[in-house]
């Protein structure tokens, strides 16, 4: 993200490229950077003649190259972009010439998603000379709620822990997915709101009470009612409550409880850090780790590898998911 910032920063001051090429696994800030590009290097007047969105599907590199050689008209620059420029991978070396001597007067954009271009060849150290060659990598789960709550930081808004925690239960590692849904939120709440799990379910659909991280917590404390009640809503309710996102949800929570066992140090900045969670959540563990001695633990994720296996249809053709969901909950508190 700081990366990015910098990017954005050197524009703003007049320091622009003639080639930025925004590649990797994350298309957020790929998309992000683009449409700055897109919306600020030429005034409204200037993009009617100087401004070109091309698409690596339509386009040869050749295209490409001869566009971006041509001067711009009553402007200082042109500005060029490619988007899906992962459909030319195949040619995309064609483009070191034009990269050894790039036009000065034309931004030339490549989005270049979900792959990258080798950083030992020569087009990428071309690139990397004289242009900006930038990498958006996948951010990992346990590093969401950080930016989740970065980015409402940045728009005067906060968020609980509880409501981060569902959104990245129920959204995954998708930034943009994300971030549409923050963008919902705060047309809804004023400026300085704090975003809470109520605001979640009403706004966005997540049921605050019946979800995988209220399941998780009804295990660790051993409430047995409530999880069982969770599970059925989770089994009228299958469409929102895939039965694989449930399985490996508890089988994640388990081995980490295991790790928590094996653990030395039980320092809490230490535990949450060798277990990839948030603080906020490290009590649910610690009851866990009260509830669910260390053999017990073993013995749960065996279950829950063998409900994994029936859940596929090994063994097992004939079981539901409430079926299943029942015999994973069986095996967890007996």
């Amino acid at each position: 993200m700081d990366v990015v910032l910098k990017i954005v920063s050197d524009i703003k001051a007049g320091n622009i490229k003639p080639i930025y090429f925004l590649m990797g696994e994350e298309p957020y800030y790929i998309d992000k950077l683009s449409d700055y590009i897109e919306q600020t290097v030429l005034t409204e007047d200037e993009k009617s003649f100087n401004q070109t969105v091309l698409y690596g599907r339509d386009v040869s590199i050749e295209d490409i190259v001869s566009t971006a050689k041509r001067y711009p008209m009553m402007a200082e620059r042109q500005v060029v972009i490619v988007k899906e420029a992962q459909d030319l991978t195949k040619t995309i070396d064609k483009l070191e010439s034009y990269a050894e001597n790039p036009m000065p007067s034309t931004v030339l954009v490549f989005c270049y998603k979900y792959k990258t271009l080798d950083k030992r060849k020569k087009l990428s150290k071309l690139i990397a000379k004289l242009g900006i060659l930038y990498e958006s990598k996948k951010l990992y789960e346990n590093q969401i709620g950080d930016w989740i709550k970065r980015v409402l930081s940045g728009k005067s808004y906060s968020i609980e822990p509880k409501a981060n925690a569902m959104l990245v239960e129920f959204l995954g590692t998708d930034l943009s997915k994300i971030n549409n849904e923050l963008e919902k939120l705060q047309i809804i709440l004023p400026k300085g709101s704090t975003i809470t799990p109520k605001h979640i379910e009403e706004n966005i659909g997540f049921s605050k009470d019946f979800n995988n991280f209220e399941l998780l917590n009804a295990l660790g404390s051993k409430n047995q009612l409530k999880a069982f009640q969770i599970v059925q809503y989770f089994s009228d309710n299958q469409k929102a409550n895939p039965l694989v996102v449930t399985t490996s949800t508890v089988f994640g929570f388990f081995i980490k409880l295991l790790k928590y066992h094996g653990l030395k140090d039980r320092n809490p900045k230490n535990v949450a850090a060798v277990l990839g969670i948030n603080p906020f959540f490290l009590k649910d563990y610690d009851l866990a780790l009260k509830n669910y001695p260390m053999r017990k633990v073993s013995q749960i994720v065996s279950t829950l590898r063998n409900v994994d296996v029936k859940s596929k249809g090994v063994g097992a053709n004939s079981w539901s998911q409430s079926d299943l969901l029942r015999e994973m909950l069986l095996g967890i508190f007996n």
